[in-house]
């Protein structure tokens, strides 16, 4: 016999032996079982009642509390829209091949903030803009309403619905003045049809103008934050932490489609003056200087005597405009606003868009290397030069490319006759550099025999440097006319292609 079988008999023998024991054991009686534990529960302390707060900015429950005021004031909005690119001439009767083909509509969806027991709801333009009859409000209590356009205004973005609503909870309206970047804010709205959700953040920046409004007189003055907001928060509430709106959630800085840490809000200030204007006369009455105005750089401000940069340069006045008529000159440089510093071109037109016609502005001015005050009424379209002036800038707008904009606040252009859309959007590495990207190319139209694909950068048209929309219609269109091949440079996966259309 082996050696390792010897020890493993020898190992079998003893359990064996150990077994029979035990077994012995009990049969005499012998063997007690080990005593049992008695295992209590112990008495634990839970909380019964809510943490006492002392404030209304306790740490321990302000976010609660202000999110459960404000939720009821926030509504989910959706409307029936008619999808692009299906006209009638393409589909002969439209109510037949509705029936036939009912997906040729969509939905669009949005938020709407509550400011009056009665009903009336603000919201962005863009949310129900195409809409015709058929929009439909969702309270946070699950009531559908039907809803009424009251007004819409395209340049500032808004609009105001009503509701036949009893005894709503509308939220208390802010002052947008007193924002300050770092605040502490709640987004509230309706993100995927995700209803009733709540973000928190900061204010990232104030006065932002990120050109997404596709208006010649449009006016953008945003409160960034970067409190969560996607795709279904357009027209949703912007609150501070005494939960009162400070703004109007319009849209999303992105490359991706979704948040990424940049969202923007009409300030409040602005919108509701746009919204009493609505719904006192059905339009917005707007008053206007008369003047082209930009940024001041730093070699401008030390020609002019300032120690610093401040205030917006005049560059030209509308001649019998109230500008011209108040005193004012080109080559000024306003400061302040009705006693508002002025340090960006679009924060002295959000001033200026609070006034109506009529109202006197008062102006501290840099002129002759010293402060001066002027004060003046505004017009509106009433006075025959700024009527004149407004009608010369609404044709050069109506000449342009149409420029889609969607809620996340993507500038994009179709350009029909090739096959091709194109969009403005931000640099993946560096978010303050705009490219112009392919996002569409319509299979064997003229773009796609040219080689273009979807994600190229176009980088230029004809030899010339093309970053921005406004660029690129106004260079294709010359170069196009030409009658000759018009050729463009891509950048596409980090190669750089040369693609040639053929003209007319």
């Amino acid at each position: 016999m082996k050696k390792h079988q010897i020890i493993l008999t020898g190992i079998l023998l003893l359990l064996i032996g150990v077994l029979l024991g035990v077994l012995m054991m009990v049969t005499r009686g012998s063997w007690i079982p080990p005593e049992r534990i008695e295992v209590r529960y112990t008495e634990v302390t839970r909380s019964s009642e809510p943490l006492p707060v002392s404030g209304p900015n306790h740490p321990e429950n302000a976010f609660r509390a202000i999110a459960d005021s404000i939720v009821r004031g926030v509504v989910y909005i959706e409307t029936d829209v008619r999808r692009q690119g299906v006209t009638e001439t393409e589909s002969g009767d439209g109510a037949f091949w509705d029936r036939i083909w009912p997906q040729r509509r969509g939905q669009s969806i949005g938020s709407g903030v509550i400011i009056t027991k009665d009903g009336y709801i603000i919201t962005n333009h863009h949310v129900i803009h195409g809409s015709g009859e058929s929009i439909r409000v969702l309270t946070h209590d699950n009531r559908y309403f039907e809803a009424k356009v009251i007004g819409s205004d395209p340049s500032t973005d808004l609009a105001v619905l009503k509701i036949d609503l009893q005894n709503g909870q509308p939220l208390v309206i802010g002052n947008s003045d007193h924002v300050g970047i770092g605040d502490w804010v709640m987004a509230v709205g309706n993100p995927f049809r995700l209803r009733s959700t709540v973000t928190a953040g900061i204010i990232s920046a104030i006065g932002r103008d990120v050109d997404i409004i596709n208006e010649r007189m449009r006016i953008e003055s945003f409160i960034q934050t970067d409190a969560a907001i996607n795709r279904g928060n357009s027209g949703g509430a912007l609150v501070n932490m005494y939960g009162e709106l400070i703004g109007i959630n319009t849209a999303i800085a992105s490359e991706s489609g979704a948040y990424q840490g940049y969202g923007f809000a009409i300030p409040v200030n602005l919108a509701m003056k746009v919204t009493q204007d609505l719904i006192q006369y059905g339009e917005v009455r707007r008053a206007y200087m008369g003047v082209e105005i930009s940024n001041l750089d730093f070699d401008q401000a030390r020609r002019s005597g300032l120690d610093h940069i401040s205030g917006v340069v005049v560059r030209s006045l509308v001649r019998g405009g109230s500008a011209d008529l108040g005193g004012l000159e080109q080559g000024d440089i306003i400061l302040e606003v009705d006693g508002y510093r002025v340090n960006q071109a679009n924060r002295l037109q959000e001033r200026i868009a609070l006034l109506r016609p009529g109202d006197l502005v008062e102006l501290t001015i840099w002129r002759n290397q010293k402060e001066q005050s002027i004060a003046f009424p505004v017009a509106g379209m009433d006075n025959e030069a700024i009527r004149s002036w407004a009608q010369v800038e609404q044709e050069k707008e109506s000449d342009r490319i149409e420029m889609e904009q969607e809620d996340l606040g993507v500038r994009q252009l179709n350009v029909e006759e090739y096959g091709f859309s194109v969009a403005e959007l931000a640099n993946q590495e560096d978010l303050s550099i705009m490219e112009l990207v392919v996002i569409s190319v319509k299979e064997r139209g003229e773009a796609y025999y040219a080689g273009l694909k979807v994600d190229d950068i176009i980088l230029r048209i004809n030899g010339t440097d093309i970053q921005q929309l406004d660029e690129f219609k106004r260079i294709w269109d010359t170069s196009a006319g030409r009658q000759e091949p018009v050729r463009v440079d891509v950048k596409r996966n980090g190669e750089i292609h040369f693609l040639f259309f053929d003209a007319g």
